[in-house]
């Protein structure tokens, strides 16, 4: 009877950056264990790791807040998925936001698009300021980021597609003017995902998403994460992850390791039905307009085919519906599939209104100078059968018209009363 157990061989398991999206997406970060050759890893929920002599850890961990195995096999799977040198994980997407910014030092400026997510508004405007560091948004960046830019400027700071308008950004265009002038570029890659789009390989010094969102892809984890490929930000950036001490929790890195094996099948089905969704919504005359990427009417839809796997247009889409804010909130309600919340890119379908909703908190003018006005819905496409969200996107779209004639009908002294009960 054998009783001392050798480890067992395996071979390594990351494989190549030749290998496809779905085999990286699958095995990087997720080595067979040598002891007992499970294929997915443990959770390692210990905090603290023992030393075999004062400062000489047995392995390669020495406490949890600077470094776990979770998040170490999530980081080298985000980072093969975003073809970068390193990755790094944050508690939240917000966290990623505030490190990056708090790498800058006092004094600097920062250019960003005005169609941001109102959480990376909301920071830029009232607590970047605190350290001393100045944000001016615009809505045309390619047009405008020469005139913008000046002697203080360290950072652009790009969504593409944008929050909740899906304006698109040619990356390529800002980044050579940027790197002229030594700026970084950031962009949020969280609408796309690394499967549909990967920012670095068009000139972004750095991608970051909400890991909440789809890279993870079952709302049950808050996280963030961003990419790269500098050296020295590697050592300035893991400074500040150990340092503030914003890191993701062992369990959390292990659900969204989880989770990230399956994104390429989940933005595939997510795109055909979001592409399914715009279609049905620019044939209903109760729409007044239509934002998708990867609809052929997209204004910027040129850049979505020069940046995105194969022209896809992810599964995120907006639209203004006619009657005003009241219809807007009458859609959210009538649905019976997509769900009323904010969040997006879960395997279930969600809708909201910003203006009342993620992106309340920016002000009324600045919110519709960038597009996002009080009638606009947002949609998130899920993995359901598409044919089921079209259909419930049209009976959504009725009843909010019917409700409008009737209360219209009211208004003008037409049809009975309607009953308070």
């Amino acid at each position: 009877m054998v009783t001392d157990h050798a480890p067992i061989e395996t071979p390594p398991r990351a494989p190549s950056p030749v290998h496809g999206f779905g085999t990286l997406a699958v095995h990087v970060g997720s080595d067979h264990d040598p002891t007992t050759g499970a294929v997915i890893a443990p959770i390692s929920l210990s905090t603290t790791f023992a030393q075999s002599a004062v400062g000489q850890p047995i392995g390669a961990f020495e406490y949890a807040r600077s470094s776990n195995p979770n998040r170490e096999n999530l980081e080298k799977c985000i980072a093969s998925l975003e073809k970068a040198k390193y990755a790094l994980a944050f508690s939240s997407g917000s966290a990623t936001t505030a490190i990056i910014l708090q790498s800058l030092a006092a004094g600097s400026h920062v250019v960003s698009v005005s169609d941001v997510y109102g959480g990376t508004h909301r920071y830029f405007t009232q607590v970047a300021s605190a350290h001393g560091v100045r944000v001016t948004f615009t809505p045309s960046i390619e047009v405008d980021i020469e005139e913008l830019i000046m002697p203080e400027t360290k950072l652009i700071w790009i969504e593409t597609p944008s929050n909740p308008t899906l304006s698109l950004v040619d990356i390529r265009a800002v980044a050579n003017i940027a790197h002229r002038s030594g700026i970084m570029v950031v962009v949020d890659n969280t609408f796309l995902s690394p499967y549909i789009q990967n920012p670095l390989e068009h000139g972004a010094d750095l991608c970051v998403h909400s890991v909440t969102k789809y890279i993870n892809g079952h709302s049950d984890v808050i996280m963030g994460a961003t990419a790269f490929n500098s050296d020295a930000l590697y050592e300035r950036l893991k400074f500040l992850q150990n340092a503030i001490g914003a890191v993701p929790s062992a369990f959390d890195c292990w659900l969204a390791h989880r989770g990230v094996k399956t994104l390429h099948l989940r933005a595939r089905q997510a795109s055909q039905n979001a592409s399914m969704v715009a279609h049905a919504l620019e044939e209903s005359i109760h729409v007044i307009a239509v934002n998708y990427p990867g609809s052929n009417s997209h204004k910027q839809r040129k850049i979505a085919i020069k940046q995105h796997r194969d022209g896809l247009g992810g599964g995120m889409l907006s639209f203004r519906i006619k009657g005003g804010k009241p219809a807007a909130e009458r859609f959210c309600q009538a649905t019976q599939i997509f769900t009323l919340a904010e969040s997006l890119g879960g395997v279930e379908s969600l809708v909201e209104v910003p203006a009342s909703m993620t992106h309340m908190g920016i002000p009324k003018e600045q919110r519709e100078a960038a597009g996002v006005f009080d009638d606009l819905v947002r949609l998130s496409c899920g993995v359901e059968d598409g044919v089921d969200l079209v259909a419930d996107i049209r009976q959504a779209l009725e009843k909010v018209v019917v409700a409008t004639k009737v209360t219209n009908g009211l208004a003008n002294g037409n049809g009975h009363p309607m009953s308070n009960v």
